[in-house]
């Protein structure tokens, strides 16, 4: 079951100024110091990729299929 994190962006929900959504963390580590992964999705249209971010990254992250974002880490 995913759950939210602490702050407003790692919330599930929450949807970034890339049109990208929270979805949730299962506790699992990501890849930056510190951090835990989450599970996004992207809700343009035309896409729907599903992928898995740095909580310190939700905020301004990009779809890796259709926004030229970094590829995703496991979630």
């Amino acid at each position: 079951m995913l759950k939210s994190g602490a702050t407003k962006t790692t919330s599930i929900d929450y949807i970034n100024r890339n049109n990208q959504k929270v979805l949730g963390t299962n506790g699992r580590e990501g890849t930056d110091h510190n951090q835990l992964s989450y599970k996004l999705k992207c809700l343009n249209v035309s896409c729907g990729y599903v992928y898995g971010a740095n909580g310190s990254d939700l905020f301004q992250r990009k779809c890796p299929r259709c926004q030229g974002g970094r590829p995703s880490i496991e979630f």
